[in-house]
């Protein structure tokens, strides 16, 4: 059908450039009523119009009478706006995230052009006034590599201020592993104690990974660009921490550094100080540490001048400190000046199901530290490890893979392996695996149920043989990436090999 007969049958003009005038009449008036709200602005960057929609807008934006807001440069009365850009380069941008005073918004700028291609103005278009709720999929996703870019504009930036001597936290929240619900909900606490100043107690075993945590709420505050300061206070003799905290004016004593030192204090300056082992501090040294932490005030050694310091005190211990006050070993004041905000950092035999993942990221990256490949854990053997009491937490689980990969020689570490390892380590004694544990197949059928299907219709091999298709079907769609496979299936990679076997 041609041209002319379309227009004879649907009424609509004939020519392209009218046609063209009429779309872009229709997409005007569809932009109009579905989207959140628009604005003109002409050639010279003042707003000549708005919508409906967007009059909504003009109170959060300081704004009581259209009249104030329209005719004024589109810069001053719409913050953060790209219209200029758009105007200058001619170039439309199509999705863009603003926010202003008003919240912020998903919107599309159109530059508009006059019959000689001439750019006269702009079209701005509220798509999504809540693209947060609208939107969560892909908001959630920027707001990630926001952070990401945030955190490390902010370490190139401390980097470039002080040198690279300026200690950074090493550690973010997705360096503590785990899944569980304590480690989630211990997540969801530090990080809304990230967003205050007040200081932070963290209790818990040794090995749980304190030091981690402090690294990932100093790396997640308002303090990330200033510097993270760690003393532990067990390893400093008693003599010195004086010394170590408030620093030494030069000839402060006999053999002191004729350049003087700073303490502690001074070089967190602006940032965090990790006060680990706080349980351990004498008590001579709690009552000047409770004295500074009320003055924000420290005095050098040697010195009779006062030095003012910014400083959030995050302290870790090992040891139970109420019990401590009650002895009369640590002083009640100090301890509800740290007691603010106390995060209680769980043992790794209360979170035993991020025992697998734990297994699984600690031999990658022991492996790739001690330049050996990095082996297979069969299913038994990693039942038994998530067995143990685990002591020493994920320091020790962490000793104990490092053994088993210096002693593997096949690529695969099974239940025997570690039963070795666990037994020389002389720790205590081993607890075995759980009847129901012990005998779950790769895929999560038990034995016994394997054994009653094979009764009833011998059906045993065809669900391996099942488990195996669908083994080498996922490899297939994850062209043998086996890590990529096992996530496909929700399997562990160990139980992926034994799929195979």
């Amino acid at each position: 059908m041609n041209t002319e007969s379309l227009g004879y049958l649907t009424g609509l003009p004939t020519d392209g450039q009218s046609i063209l005038s009429l779309a872009a009449r229709s997409l005007f008036d569809v932009f109009a009523n579905a989207s959140e709200g628009m604005l003109l602005v002409d050639r010279s960057g003042r707003v000549v119009w708005i919508n409906d929609h967007y009059r909504r807008y003009l109170p959060a934006l300081g704004f009581e009478k259209e009249e104030d807001f329209v005719g004024r440069p589109v810069v001053e009365v719409v913050q953060n706006t790209q219209m200029g850009q758009v105007m200058e380069t001619g170039k439309p941008i199509l999705i863009d995230l603003l926010t202003n005073r008003a919240g912020t918004f998903l919107v599309s700028r159109f530059p508009l052009r006059d019959e000689a291609g001439v750019v006269i103005g702009a079209l701005g278009v509220v798509l999504f006034d809540q693209p947060e709720t609208n939107l969560q999929p892909l908001m959630a996703k920027f707001a990630f590599m926001q952070r990401e870019l945030d955190e490390a504009r902010n370490a190139l930036a401390a980097q470039r201020k002080t040198g690279p001597a300026l200690r950074q936290a090493r550690y973010s929240f997705a360096s503590f592993l785990g899944a569980s619900s304590v480690v989630i909900d211990l997540k969801r606490q530090a990080r809304r104690a990230a967003q205050t100043h007040s200081p932070i107690l963290l209790l818990g075993e040794t090995g749980t990974g304190k030091e981690l945590l402090a690294h990932a709420i100093h790396a997640s505050s308002s303090r990330a660009r200033g510097p993270l300061i760690s003393v532990n206070i067990a390893a400093v003799p008693d003599s010195l921490l004086e010394a170590e905290f408030f620093g030494v004016v030069p000839g402060a004593f006999t053999g002191a550094d004729r350049k003087g030192r700073d303490g502690k204090f001074k070089l967190a300056d602006g940032g965090t100080l990790f006060l680990d082992e706080i349980g351990d501090m004498p008590l001579g040294m709690q009552a000047k540490l409770l004295r500074a932490l009320q003055e924000s005030e420290i005095e050098p050694l040697g010195s009779n001048q006062l030095v003012s310091f910014d400083v959030r005190v995050i302290a870790a211990t090992s040891r139970d400190l109420a019990k401590l006050v009650r002895e009369g070993l640590f002083r009640e004041d100090l301890f509800y000046r740290l007691n603010v905000l106390p995060l209680r950092v769980p043992a790794l035999r209360d979170r035993a199901s991020d025992i697998p993942n734990l297994v699984e990221v600690l031999s990658e990256e022991l492996a790739l530290r001690s330049a050996v490949p990095q082996p297979e854990f069969h299913a038994q053997a990693v039942a038994l490890l998530s067995a143990q009491p685990w002591r020493g937490n994920v320091r020790e689980l962490r000793n104990v893979i490092e053994q088993l990969l210096l002693r593997c020689e096949s690529g695969f570490v099974d239940a025997s392996a570690v039963e070795a390892v666990l037994r020389d380590s002389g720790l205590g004694q081993i607890v075995p695996v759980r009847a129901e544990l012990a005998n779950t197949s790769p895929m999560g059928l038990t034995l016994s149920d394997q054994k009653l299907l094979g009764e009833h219709g011998s059906l045993a091999p065809r669900i391996r043989a099942l488990e195996r298709q669908a083994v080498q079907e996922a490899l297939s769609k994850t062209r043998g990436n086996k890590a990529a496979a096992a996530h496909l299936l929700g399997i562990s990679r160990a139980k992926l090999y034994q799929c195979l076997l």
